[in-house]
């Protein structure tokens, strides 16, 4: 099976490389760092070294034996682009998502300069069912967003999370989805509300998907995820999820009864 996931905007986590290095101010309060460094007291030996970026490769295969159609978060412990992650194991993921029709896999990267690169793609066409994003946390790394347009992803998306600062110009353009959160656990640092509203703002402008993930703190669970008095759980356009009926159950039941997933933007 998947590894089942708490994350809001996903079902299952799949990681066939754990491990990272920091790349930007988003990465100083690591949750994937925090997590690793406990799972190798534990003697997890999948977590033996730590924080260090490594290749699993017996974990290559793995979504093959999953029958059940699921969204997957991959490389939730890890940066698919990573330096340290060869060409040819990248590839090796992508074929495998792309034997995988039934499942939709997500791929996020604060590398994006490297996800850009056709050299690290190769001649594969990118597969329909593969999301991919770039985290931006701040003004000043705006610049992933140019990089993920150069890439063929069907569907392409933001994660803002977690936000640091606002966006006064966030370009939308070819962009299908945008995810905004505050960062949360030890050491968090504050989100504005006022960051938060203008990108939601700017989303129902150029009809992009809106998920609020959670405005975050040292104890998150207190302060929720309502924004405006509601939850915001859109997904992108004609995409729906490939997940259990449970974890539809869950979007669904986070969406107040006035509200419409379709169109995607209630006003």
């Amino acid at each position: 099976m998947a590894l089942s996931s708490s994350i809001e905007w996903t079902e299952s986590t799949w990681n066939p490389v754990t491990g990272c290095s920091k790349v930007s101010q988003g990465c100083k309060n690591c949750y994937a760092e925090r997590m690793a460094l406990r799972l190798q007291s534990m003697g997890n030996l999948r977590y033996s070294n730590g924080f260090k970026a490594t290749m699993h490769y017996e974990l290559l295969t793995l979504p093959l034996k999953w029958t059940k159609p699921q969204m997957v978060f991959v490389n939730s412990m890890s940066d698919l682009f990573h330096e340290q992650v060869p060409v040819e194991f990248i590839q090796q993921v992508f074929r495998t998502m792309t034997t995988c029709p039934q499942h939709t896999f997500q791929v996020l990267t604060k590398r994006s300069a490297r996800l850009a690169d056709p050299r690290v793609r190769g001649d594969h066409d990118w597969p329909a069912n593969v999301w991919v994003g770039v985290t931006v946390e701040r003004a000043d790394y705006t610049f992933r967003i140019d990089h993920l347009r150069q890439t063929g992803a069907r569907v392409k998306f933001l994660s803002l999370e977690p936000l640091l600062g606002p966006l006064p110009h966030l370009d939308l353009r070819d962009i299908d989805w945008v995810i905004v959160g505050g960062e949360s656990g030890p050491g968090a640092r504050p989100m504005a509300p006022d960051w938060v509203l203008d990108i939601r703002d700017r989303c129902l402008v150029a009809d992009v998907p809106f998920f609020f993930k959670q405005w975050g703190g040292v104890h998150k669970n207190k302060r929720g995820r309502l924004l405006e008095g509601r939850t915001w759980d859109q997904l992108p356009r004609g995409h729906p999820p490939a997940a259990s009926s449970c974890c539809r159950a869950r979007w669904t039941r986070s969406l107040p009864q006035s509200s419409n997933r379709i169109p995607n933007h209630p006003r």
